[in-house]
């Protein structure tokens, strides 16, 4: 049977094991259990389970942020192992590919694909990639990202979400109560929030106390500039509706939560390092210290709610409470006991995300088809189909590279022994014009999907896309073009760009358009052109 199976597959096997978890009920069984109840007659309103070409296309562009090439469309569909969805989610999550995706994926998040400030790209980039490939626990990630000072080299970048948002006390509390707990506190930085009864003006500045001390040094405009810190200094705030303008102040505290209350410093011991000209102060109290370990605590429920939350949209495109910043009880979630669980599963093993995705997309509810019979589609927060998901630009650049086969040609040219870290070098410079086409505006977080006219227009009459369509040696076209059979040509196209076999339709289509014609190659072009801008392509479905 082994013998049989793909070789990545083989290597699952060998490596890590297959069997399924022996726990009497797995959290994907209970995902599926909780998703029911939402629905009366669920399973018979519910699509059924997605076709082997639909979930290999489904589950490579989400956990690796790629399609897979032709071969190993071929490999999978043939394969006819019961357990081969069950080995390949852990094949795909056991490589480096998912590193990746997680470092592409969470860059997003928490940066808003902001221009570089002090922190190279390069730099940051490694560093997501190489905790999410180390299996570093998401609550670590986030206290590192929050309590670094920037001072040390090597754990530079993880002070990024803070250096190169330039510690702007506004910006810094809104994108901390936003990403990390679920909160989008910005509408209650003057007043209470006029709409959400549960957003204090008091939260807003209970997180900003945190690193109100806080500045960099030795300016905001040095690019090599870290956080240093006063030993005193408290946050004040007035609503904007109080006609007396009475002023108040908070200590540190992360929402409802009790404030931290500083020790009594002895006086004139308030500095470890006493601030001078050209030094920088370090005082022997540190507020900012405390910021990441009390906004990533396993005992913080918006934290691990949020976590979790953004863990499911990861996977499915959207959260159990969407948005995903405003978690109150006028928007509750949509499966509020199957949150619950989510968040209390994902700190009790420790907010590893890879054991979460795992148990998710294992789940019936993530495997279903995308169809549906009914006239109009049901509601997406019921679940009752797997939801049409616009392609992130990450994810769009590299499913062109890969549909066009410039990745392939790119790979062919590697060296034996070549790692995904080579792979990407190489092909990345080609991702770039086509993320930056399609991605949100640097600094604002990323909005419902919307195709513009320019970045249709990059597609359909863009240079770049059509000089990777172009034949080269490897690619797409330049195996169509050996190809004498239509039917052959038409299954390379179908299953490179769609990963799947033409339908009988689709095989005469292409047949016909090759029928006597001279130029090939510019037919050809056209044919994987429109591909490209089909919205089979452009949505996981």
């Amino acid at each position: 049977m082994l013998s049989r199976l793909p070789h990545a597959l083989v290597a699952v096997v060998a490596v890590c094991g297959i069997s399924p978890s022996v726990a009497q009920e797995p959290l994907s069984d209970r995902i599926d259990r909780l998703i029911a109840t939402g629905v009366p007659d669920y399973a018979k309103h519910a699509a059924p389970p997605a076709s082997d070409a639909e979930f290999f296309r489904r589950v490579c562009l989400d956990l690796t942020g790629r399609l897979p090439t032709a071969a190993a469309t071929r490999a999978f569909l043939a394969e006819t192992t019961p357990a081969k969805r069950l080995m390949l989610i852990d094949h795909l999550l056991e490589s480096p590919a998912f590193a990746r995706r997680m470092q592409e994926y969470f860059d997003a998040v928490l940066m808003d694909r902001r221009r570089d400030v002090k922190v190279p790209r390069a730099a940051w980039a490694d560093y997501l990639r190489s905790s999410f490939a180390a299996g570093k626990p998401y609550d670590q990630l986030v206290r590192e990202l929050l309590s670094t000072d920037g001072a040390d080299p090597k754990t530079r970048p993880a002070a990024k979400f803070l250096l190169d948002r330039d510690l702007d006390p506004t910006v810094v509390t809104r994108d901390i109560s936003r990403v990390f707990l679920g909160r989008n506190l910005q509408c209650a930085q003057c007043h209470d929030h006029p709409l959400v009864e549960e957003y204090k003006q008091a939260h807003f500045y209970g997180i900003q106390a945190f690193f109100n001390r806080a500045f960099l040094y030795p300016n905001a405009q040095d690019a090599n500039a870290v956080i240093a810190e006063k030993a005193d200094g408290e946050v004040t705030f007035a609503s904007v509706f109080d006609p007396k303008k009475v002023s108040m102040t908070t200590a540190p505290k992360v929402l409802a939560w009790q404030p931290i209350s500083d020790p009594k410093a002895e006086k004139g011991k308030e500095y470890k390092v006493a601030p001078a000209k050209g030094v920088k102060p370090v005082p022997a109290y540190s507020r900012f210290a405390q910021l990441g370990a009390a906004v990533a605590s396993a005992d913080n429920v918006a934290f691990r709610r949020t976590a979790a939350n953004r863990v499911w949209a990861f996977v499915f495109g959207r959260g159990l409470v969407h948005p995903l910043d405003y978690d109150h009880e006028g928007n509750p979630a949509s499966h509020p006991a199957l949150l619950d669980l989510l968040a209390e599963e994902l700190a009790a093993h420790k907010f590893d995300v890879k054991w979460l995705v795992r148990e998710i997309v294992r789940s019936e509810t993530y495997q279903r088809s995308s169809g549906w019979t009914a006239e109009t589609p049901p509601e997406p927060d019921r679940y009752l189909v797997a939801p049409l998901k616009p392609l992130d630009p990450e994810q769009f650049a590299h499913a062109i590279l890969q549909a066009t086969g410039h990745t392939d040609a790119i790979r062919s040219g590697l060296p034996k022994g070549a790692t995904e870290n080579d792979l990407h070098t190489k092909v990345v410079g080609s991702a770039a014009p086509i993320v930056a086409a399609f991605g949100s505006v640097p600094g604002e977080p990323a909005g419902e999907f919307s195709s513009t006219l320019g970045q249709t227009l990059f597609v359909k009459h863009g240079g770049h896309v059509r000089g990777l369509i172009a034949p080269r040696a490897g690619n797409l076209l330049d195996r169509a073009l050996k190809l004498p059979d239509p039917t052959a040509v038409a299954d390379e196209l179908y299953l490179s760009v769609f990963t799947r076999p033409p339908t009988t339709e689709e095989t005469a289509e292409i047949t016909e358009a090759l029928r006597g014609v001279t130029d090939r190659t510019a037919v050809l072009t056209e044919i994987v052109w429109a591909m490209l801008a089909t919205a089979e392509f452009r949505f996981n479905h």
